[in-house]
């Protein structure tokens, strides 16, 4: 995960001032097996100094990188989001709000980890009607790889058996 950090040295303290700020960052590290971050996440961001410590609120946006869970082809799908956090000097260490780092800067990685984690889908489409792999022969019926099967319910297999006899 890398964000530069913000320094907002500036705003706290001062209830009521505030700036916008954009930053460009990466989360190498959040990815499932079906989906992860492709490049850079741009966070577009308001910083509002109240009384309790700093208001951050904002979008961000980028790209995931997809894995079909039904036919396994990958693609890309972008992704934004709102946020409204609120950065303080001292979390409560059963709270949501975020610490504010080290000589009055914020580091919006965790946050930005938090908003996209929650919001990678779990089991991806690359479209709604993707007909996925064929379970017999595997071919991609998406792109018509599958022939068809004739499928017969193995429980049948013995009448199936005593029939064809009974034809011959």
């Amino acid at each position: 995960m890398t964000f530069p950090p913000i320094d907002v040295g500036d705003l706290i303290g001062h209830p009521g001032e505030s700036r916008a700020t954009s930053i460009r960052g990466t989360l190498e590290d959040l990815s499932t097996e079906v989906a992860a971050v492709a490049g850079e996440v741009t966070v577009d961001l308001l910083l509002e100094s109240v009384v309790e410590g700093i208001l951050v609120s904002g979008r961000l946006t980028g790209v995931l990188s997809l894995s079909c869970a039904r036919c396994l082809d990958g693609f890309e799908r972008p992704f934004a989001l709102d946020v409204h956090e609120l950065f303080v000097e001292t979390p409560a260490p059963d709270g949501d709000d975020y610490g504010l780092g080290p000589e009055a800067s914020i580091d919006t990685g965790p946050m930005a980890l938090d908003a996209i984690g929650v919001e990678m889908p779990f089991a991806p489409l690359c479209r709604p009607d993707c007909q996925g792999l064929c379970e017999t022969c595997g071919g991609n019926r998406n792109l018509g790889e599958c022939p068809g099967h004739e499928e017969v319910d193995p429980r049948w297999a013995g009448l199936e058996a005593m029939l064809e006899r009974l034809s011959d």
